[in-house]
């Protein structure tokens, strides 16, 4: 399934720069950045799971917004792109 996590994290104290940074690092190890604090990720059900998980552990609810967006199939007819965007094709193979 592909999903959109998105992100606003306080970045008023040090603390809050180390969550944003914590949560752009776990959220880059699982799917591609599309706009600063927005990921496009390709995922299964447990890893949708843990990567909600992780993030909720890392940001302050009093402070902070954290958004997971289910783009349902065929994603083709649900995301439009205008501009140059050079995306990864997740079902490509990762060697040419």
């Amino acid at each position: 399934m592909l999903i959109i996590v998105t992100y606003d994290v306080s970045t008023e104290t040090s603390a809050g720069r180390k969550r944003l940074r914590r949560v752009a690092k776990a959220c880059e190890r699982i799917g591609q950045r599309v706009q600063k604090s927005v990921f496009e990720c390709s995922v299964n059900e447990m890893q949708f799971e843990q990567l909600e998980r992780e993030l909720l552990s890392e940001i302050d609810l009093e402070q902070d917004n954290l958004r997971f967006y289910r783009i349902t199939e065929p994603v083709e007819m649900r995301v439009k792109q205008h501009g140059c965007f050079r995306s990864v094709d997740f079902d490509a193979p990762l060697i040419i």
